[in-house]
């Protein structure tokens, strides 16, 4: 695959976000651009600066992963940015083919089992290009939003984050969210570039949203796993609900999701409000066409 271009954009980004003070070398003058020049990469990384200048351009095939450990010390990169990395040169590597359509996922009966037995917490199951594939009903009531957003096909957080106006009011830390959004999309472009559905999700999101096209030229990336997010919901008003989220290696391309909150916590009075609203509207929640909006 001829990914050259992005193996250049992210180490030159990388490259500039590291400064000579953080790589133990002098700042020097006359510096003309930002971070560490690539000649001070391949010394901190053990080559040659032809060789490095060679890499950055993206010729990345075939190169040992001895060396790509090094490259990544160099740059400082951290899990994601170095499983990225990776990423790119086993792409580059791989037998040229076409991309081509991902169907949507189902989901294991077994699976949606076990989303429905968590009665008291939101679970969502989704794949790389953000589509909710399953939920729970709780799932469903606190992603109304983004069900009530789409059109055809599986609801899509990254599509209603960027281009619904929804977005804004569901997301309060709108910045941090499509953030996170982005670097996820780039993680998951990174692991799997053939993925044609993706590809176009992208590049329609970067012709309709300069936000978000904004946020694709930084090459930033993300691993996901646990944390505290902001919801602002229309029914309930706000939840601040810690997650944990891990991939399902069973169903390669999936992750589950699940939102909880501590007792005795405003956020946790929320879900139980949440709750009451999910079972009073049942019908709809479990009816994402439905276009009712939450009373």
């Amino acid at each position: 695959m001829d990914n050259r271009d992005e193996i250049r954009d992210f180490l030159a980004t990388r490259r500039a976000k590291i400064t000579p003070q953080q790589a133990g070398l002098a700042p020097g003058t006359r510096r003309r651009v930002p971070g560490l020049r690539r000649e001070e990469v391949a010394v901190l990384a053990g080559v040659s600066t032809d060789w490095y200048t060679r890499l950055e351009k993206g010729h990345i095939s075939g190169v040992s992963e001895e060396v790509l450990n090094a490259v990544a010390r160099a740059l400082q990169l951290d899990a994601a940015e170095r499983a990225h990395l990776f990423d790119l040169a086993r792409a580059a590597s791989a037998r040229p083919r076409s991309r081509s359509r991902r169907p949507v996922q189902k989901v294991r009966t077994g699976l949606q089992r076990m989303l429905d037995a968590m009665s008291d917490a939101p679970a969502i199951i989704r794949n790389g290009r953000m589509d909710i594939v399953a939920a729970n009903l709780l799932g469903r009531a606190m992603y109304w939003p983004v069900f009530q957003s789409r059109r055809t096909g599986p609801p899509n957080i990254a599509r209603f984050q960027f281009l619904d106006p929804a977005g804004r009011d569901f997301f309060p830390q709108w910045d941090t969210a499509a953030d996170t959004i982005v670097a996820l999309l780039r993680t998951e472009a990174g692991r799997d570039p053939y993925n044609k559905d993706l590809t176009d999700l992208v590049g329609e999101l970067c012709t309709r949203s300069d936000d978000f096209r904004g946020r694709w030229a930084q090459h930033d990336v993300r691993l996901h796993h646990t944390g505290t997010k902001t919801f602002h919901h229309p029914a309930v008003g706000e939840l601040i609900l810690d997650y944990e989220s891990m991939d399902l290696h069973a169903d390669p391309g999936l992750n589950l999701t699940v939102y909880t909150a501590a007792p005795g916590t405003p956020a946790h009075d929320a879900l139980r409000l949440l709750a009451s609203w999910a079972a009073t509207q049942e019908n709809a929640v479990r009816s994402p066409r439905d276009d009712r909006s939450p009373r």
